[in-house]
């Protein structure tokens, strides 16, 4: 399907401020950008899977089995590096790498553990390898806190052990020369500092040249000098060498470890891409708990039915101002393809609008919407919108301009793919001439089958809607003796503007409504009026009509139907006749077999039994060809005596009543057979039931142990004892567990 919803749909339908919203709940900045990415997918095979991978994970928030963690340091510059040959990453970088992997492998565990549960969940996963060598290599080289472990090489543990030695000399040197000059008197208060990581004497300035070493600086007003003892150098010196050592010996092992995981490069770019796109969904699903959206029944033809629906923005602002949200229902499908609502302004005509536009491109962008679980929508390639008035000064487009342009547009894109939402439609020009024009259009999408729906004040378009066979009028209620919009829409009536009325409502004098009252053409009062009276003479006349044609209709087929209704009462009793021939059958060779094989038992005699079931085996067989004979010669008699003779119209009603009679006494009989034969029936049924039901193993004051093959005393399904807590047994049937008091189980088997 080639899906051709342009970002000016999107645009008009404010679906970036849903987007927003879901970007909330992500967890890492790869799903943020993902989640302003999100657009309506072409192909429904993958809406449909982003939709089902959703609504798993919201299901997930209902049940023990919650979906793991699955945050992540993004990984974007690690994978960069690794692609560059003789480079090498820092050790903080080759946590985020084990990090991202580890997590990866949990949720990999936990799907194919759960997979039951999240079906589609797992489908997904199931390209990924899992993996533990990249955690491992990474585990044995680079500590927790991001540093190269000691133990990485043996030269490196050499090295850091003659770090320690030295510094420990180090320090003690320092800590003789600190006492030394203190005792006499030449070091300030403070006694030391730190200058360039090295530890120095904070010397009084007038003793500076009695004090032997090298000097590191001065404090700011001068009066300190900051000198490192003479006996320190040496071992400064000695522990910045093999300092050097270290680093190079570091890096030497961060090359060897970033070759080791160089090849997992392609393995850790779908991993990352894996947890971004799980953490749209897991946002996306976090969203839809907090809005209380759904996944809607998805339909093959052509069909919105929303219920209880209502727009997730104003949801929003409705909750921040603590108003509650009214919810609309509506339905577009092959008999109501165009809705025209018409109403009062401000009283809810493009927000309803809106909200199936919005909902419609929410759902074909993998996200839940906000509607009742048993509403219905299909999938459309197109989506048009004509919303707000875009005039543009840039290219000098007028408002009427600019709805001409978009017109064009949609007269070339529409087809019974495509949705269209027009608001306000014809407004911008004169309402006469632009109301026709607007007219032919409604027409030209009618005619090209595509659903849609337009808000007007137009009546032209009203009576066209209204004159369509698939095309309805709907409105929005409007409170006449508050005020008030109800914000309600009623479909099945076009709705008045309320001009004056909501004039009134908005201070405007009651002298100034009356004057303009007296201005409004008498001419089109009575016009609207005639209009409405023709129209309701036509509905009442369609429906006589209609009525007319129906009573025909069913007097034609009336005979047929009878002719019908007596072949199936025939066929039907036939085949309980036949039913119970064949159970009276069964039942006797049943009978016979079971007295056969009770001799068997007695006498033990095999070759008197072979002998005998043979014989029997022959007898009805005998009958049976015969009856098949007679069966054939019946048949034969009858087409026969057919040709001869044609029956007049007289002898073909007596016959007809003689077979009705015959039907009757055969009805009857077999009513009777069935009152008497049926409760046998079941008693055998349940009989063989309880013979089939495995003996229960009975012992007084048992106590049921872990590992026992037990069952429901009025069940049939075994399974084994898993767990026993405070007299309550957890059964393992395999595919199920379940729970139950041990006073409800019996024992099959000791395990």
């Amino acid at each position: 399907m080639a899906n051709r919803i342009t970002e000016k749909t999107l645009s008009d339908l404010e679906f970036s401020t849903v987007l927003s919203m879901i970007e909330e709940y992500c967890v890492s900045d790869l799903g943020r950008k993902r989640v302003q990415g999100l657009r309506p997918i072409a192909r429904v095979l993958e809406m449909k899977s982003e939709l089902n991978q959703v609504n798993e994970y919201l299901a997930s928030f209902e049940n023990e089995n919650r979906i793991p963690n699955h945050y992540f340091d993004e990984i974007t510059k690690e994978l960069h590096l690794l692609g560059i040959e003789d480079s090498f990453l820092e050790a903080e970088a080759f946590n985020r790498l084990a990090s991202l992997s580890e997590n990866v492998n949990i949720l990999l565990a936990f799907l194919e553990k759960f997979k039951e549960y999240y079906q589609v969940l797992h489908e997904e996963s199931l390209d990924l390898d899992r993996t533990q060598e990249i955690q491992k290599n990474i585990q044995r080289i680079i500590s927790p806190h991001g540093e190269v472990l000691d133990k990485a090489s043996e030269s490196l543990l050499s090295i850091r052990k003659q770090i320690g030695s030295i510094r420990g000399k180090l320090g003690s040197s320092f800590n003789k020369a600190l006492a030394q000059y203190a005792s006499q008197g030449y070091l300030d208060d403070i006694r030391e500092s730190v200058v360039e990581n090295q530890r120095v004497l904070a010397v009084m300035a007038m003793h500076r040249k009695k004090v032997r070493g090298a000097i590191m600086g001065n404090s700011k007003t001068g009066s300190i000098v900051y000198i490192a003892p003479e006996s320190t150098l040496q071992l400064t010196r000695e522990l910045q060498n093999i300092k050097y050592e270290e680093k190079e010996e570091v890096v030497k092992i961060l090359k060897g470890l970033t070759d080791a995981i160089r090849p997992y490069r392609e393995l850790l770019a779908r991993y990352q891409d894996y947890l971004s796109h799980l953490d749209t969904i897991g946002a996306r699903a976090k969203y839809a708990r907090e809005t209380g959206a759904c996944l809607p029944n998805i339909e093959r033809t052509k069909r919105i039915y929303l219920r209880e629906a209502y727009h997730p923005i104003l949801w929003a602002e409705n909750k921040t101002k603590g108003i509650p949200i009214i919810p609309q229902s509506l339905e577009l499908n092959s008999d109501q393809q165009i809705i025209v609502i018409s109403g009062p302004n401000a009283g809810g005509k493009s927000i309803t609008l809106k909200t199936v536009g919005l909902l419609q491109v929410m759902l074909q962008s993998g996200i839940l919407i906000p509607v009742h679980e048993r509403s219905s929508l299909s999938v459309f390639d197109k989506v048009l919108t004509d919303i707000g008035d875009n005039q543009s000064i840039e290219n000098q487009l007028s408002t009427y301009s600019y709805r001409l342009k978009n017109m064009r547009a949609f007269l070339k894109a529409c087809n019974e793919n495509t949705l269209f939402l027009i608001d306000e439609f014809g407004t911008g020009s004169d309402p006469e001439l632009g109301g026709a024009l607007a007219e032919v259009f409604l027409e030209e999408f009618y005619e090209k089958g595509a659903f849609g729906i337009i808000t007007t004040h137009y009546s032209n378009l009203k009576v066209l809607a209204n004159e369509l066979e698939h095309a309805t009028n709907a409105n929005m209620q409007f409170d006449q003796s508050s005020l008030e919009p109800l914000y309600q829409l009623n479909t099945g009536q076009a709705g008045s503007s309320f001009t004056f009325e909501v004039a009134q409502k908005n201070g405007i004098p009651f002298r100034l409504i009356n004057r303009a009252k007296k201005k409004v053409e008498r001419e089109k009062l009575r016009l609207d009026k005639t209009i409405a009276s023709l129209q309701k003479e036509r509905n009442q006349l369609q429906k006589k009509t209609n009525l007319l044609e129906k009573q025909q209709l069913e007097s034609k087929e009336g005979q047929e139907e009878l002719l019908k209704q007596q072949q199936k009462i025939k066929d039907r009793i036939e085949s309980f006749q036949t039913l119970y021939d064949s159970n009276q059958k069964m039942l006797s060779f049943g009978r016979k077999t079971n007295e056969l094989f009770n001799r068997f038992f007695q006498t033990g005699n095999k070759k008197q039994l072979m002998s005998e079931f043979t014989k029997w085996s022959l007898i009805e067989k005998t009958r049976f060809e015969e009856k098949q004979k007679e069966k054939i010669e019946a048949e034969r008699l009858k087409k026969n005596d057919e040709k001869e003779r044609p029956l007049s119209k007289r002898e073909r009603t007596r016959i007809n009543k003689q077979l009705k009679l015959e039907e009757e006494k055969k009805r009857k009989a077999l009513k009777e057979i069935e009152k008497k034969v049926i409760p046998e029936i079941e008693k055998v049924r349940k009989e063989k039931k309880k013979e089939k039901r495995e003996k229960a193993i009975v012992i007084e004051g048992y106590q049921f142990k872990v590992n026992d093959i037990v069952r429901l005393k009025d069940g049939n399904a075994k399974g084994s004892v898993e767990k026993i807590e405070k007299n309550i047994a957890t059964i393992n049937y395999g595919m199920f567990t379940a729970k139950t008091d041990l006073d409800q189980l019996e024992l099959v088997k000791k395990g």
